[in-house]
């Protein structure tokens, strides 16, 4: 038998899928995937049902409903100041991970380099090879997870087609502060690049913190692209659900890599979501001050048996310094003994560094969960680590 995908073939089965599955042979309480416990909003759920019943149930636009795409550039406008046409500038997709792909594919070449922050989330490697693209990597590094801006000038050269972040960034919590925006504006105008942000945890910024749009910058808007989720914002992470906002040039670019991966997305869903974008500013405000005690509830309880965390501005990931507590061995044996012995699953942050040199001491928890849930872990830690 001929040889299958030599870009995929290098890579083994997803971090998140080994250590759930790991936790659900051991019955351990799953802090490591980033999924919330609880079903989004009844009245978004309902919306969805009546349509899916009321029909139609029909190839809808590969665009998107026209009711989303005017969500979309409703919402943009209403929290970003942004002006987007949503019958040219904001396309519909089949969750981040789609908007993702179709960015990258749409928009590079082989050859060309794009800027990564590492640590960065697992997919965006694999497509960025799949394009042929080259990565180019800027090292973050906790506990404050700053830019350098050496590395990051560094990092950009001729060649370089687009920069590709996270913010919030999953793995890390960071939210990226106006100063560092514009060092990062100031890199892609000078040469003269496109710009594609993740921004699926828009809504999940800590106080003290502000979530800032790069595409908001001066000339940012003519060349950004802002990937935004439903999954997210409702905590219906298995609707698939995404959204693109970008200029309209670079909506049609991405538009032609959208229609040969899932073309369109289920019209219920999109309907639904239409409806949760116009919620009342109490549901936003709501779910980030919800997030934001979790955070505090399982920061202050890992605190409370030893280990020091990172700073976590957003997102519903913090990550915890195992050598904190004196555990010498590497992140990922940490993350199996405290699964199979402790009950409680969580992920290595090296896994989120492709390139070489990564720390190998935190651990990425997450807590978007049912307060009870994140007591019960604590307490299987505490006891464990207290024998």
């Amino acid at each position: 038998m001929k040889n299958t995908s030599s870009i995929l073939g290098a890579y083994g089965t997803t971090i998140f899928e080994v250590m759930s599955q790991l936790a659900l042979q051991h019955q351990a309480i799953n802090l490591g995937q980033g999924f919330p416990d609880e079903d989004g909003p009844r009245d978004i759920r309902e919306v969805a049902a009546k349509a899916l019943l009321d029909g139609p149930n029909q190839y809808p636009s590969m665009m998107g409903i026209p009711e989303l795409r005017q969500a979309v550039a409703a919402h943009d406008k209403r929290f970003y100041g942004i002006d987007a046409n949503w019958q040219s500038d904001v396309l519909v997709t089949s969750g981040a991970t789609e908007a993702l792909a179709a960015c990258i594919l749409g928009l590079v070449n082989p050859g060309d380099e794009v800027v990564l922050f590492e640590p960065l989330y697992d997919c965006y490697l694999p497509i960025i090879q799949l394009a042929g693209g080259i990565p180019k990597f800027v090292r973050l590094d906790p506990p404050r997870w700053e830019i350098d801006p050496a590395a990051l000038r560094a990092a950009f050269s001729p060649r370089t087609k687009m920069i590709l972040m996270n913010s919030p960034m999953n793995p890390t919590g960071k939210v990226f502060t106006a100063e560092e925006l514009n060092l990062i504006a100031d890199l892609v105008r000078e040469f003269d690049t496109f710009a594609v942000c993740d921004e699926v945890y828009e809504h999940i910024v800590f106080q003290g913190s502000r979530h800032i749009p790069l595409m908001t910058l001066p000339g940012m808007g003519e060349r950004t692209a802002r990937i935004a989720s439903a999954g997210k914002t409702f905590s219906l992470t298995g609707w698939k659900v995404g959204y693109v906002t970008a200029p309209a040039a670079m909506t049609a670019r991405i538009a032609k890599a959208h229609q040969f991966l899932t073309f369109t997305t289920p019209p219920d869903l999109q309907k639904a979501v239409a409806y949760g974008l116009a919620k009342g500013d109490d549901f936003y405000s709501d779910l980030a001050q919800s997030m934001q005690s979790k955070r505090d509830l399982l920061r202050d309880g890992l605190r409370s048996i030893g280990f020091a965390t990172a700073d976590c501005d957003g997102t519903y990931f913090i990550n915890a310094d195992i050598s904190s507590i004196g555990f010498n061995g590497t992140d990922e044996e940490f993350c199996r003994l405290i699964t199979t012995e402790a009950g409680v699953a969580a992920v290595p942050v090296s896994a989120f560094y492709p390139s070489e040199g990564a720390r190998r001491n935190f651990a990425r928890f997450c807590f978007c969960k049912r307060p009870e849930v994140l007591e019960a872990a604590i307490m299987k830690l505490r006891d464990f680590f207290a024998k």
